[in-house]
């Protein structure tokens, strides 16, 4: 596995540092088998979760029409976020397996990419130059996206179950290793 170029050596768990507490929406565990009550606390983790997302991505527009992103629609399905950095030499060796991976499972996840810690111009530089055009990205030129979701280094992945739970990992993935993931999100 590859370290990210921030830090980090490749680590799984649910969203990590105080702010993203503020996007996690944790589903309980129900000690009950009434499955009505286990499908409420479901849709209200996604609903608390569609909500911080809103909130979250309320002044984000895309990199590359700066039309606005709505990020209540990550919570609304499975979904998956690639936080990358336009130098960082592991995000573009990954970026055309990202590129393959998201358009391979297009219509059951939605992908978007969230670059930060450089400039837009590097930025539409780095979408041109790995072919990874063909799905959203969303500049974090303050770092609060990155913040709330716990990244510190990249690149990291966020998966969001559409339960509303968020995993985040930070470091490279390959092709295959991402795909295996989202296969396991997508069942679940």
């Amino acid at each position: 596995m590859l370290a990210a170029c921030g830090g980090g050596d490749g680590e799984l768990g649910s969203s990590a540092g105080p702010a993203a507490a503020a996007i996690e929406a944790p589903v309980g565990e129900s000690s009950t088998a009434d499955q009505s009550s286990a499908s409420t606390e479901q849709s209200s983790g996604a609903t608390e979760l569609a909500a911080a997302l809103t909130e979250l991505f309320a002044t984000s527009t895309t990199l590359d029409d700066s039309a606005a992103f709505d990020g209540a629609a990550l919570a609304d399905g499975d979904s998956v976020v690639w936080f990358w950095a336009p130098w960082c030499t592991i995000c573009r060796g990954e970026a055309p397996e990202v590129a393959d991976v998201a358009e391979r499972y297009a219509s059951q996840v939605n992908l978007i990419g969230v670059p930060g810690r450089g400039e837009l111009g590097e930025m539409l530089d780095f979408v041109d130059d790995t072919g990874t055009g063909s799905f959203t990205h969303v500049p974090d030129l303050n770092g609060d996206i990155w913040s709330a979701f716990g990244v510190y280094g990249q690149p990291a992945f966020a998966f969001i179950d559409d339960s509303g739970s968020v995993e985040v990992f930070i470091g490279g993935m390959g092709g295959d290793a991402l795909a295996e993931r989202i296969d396991e999100l997508i069942a679940t």
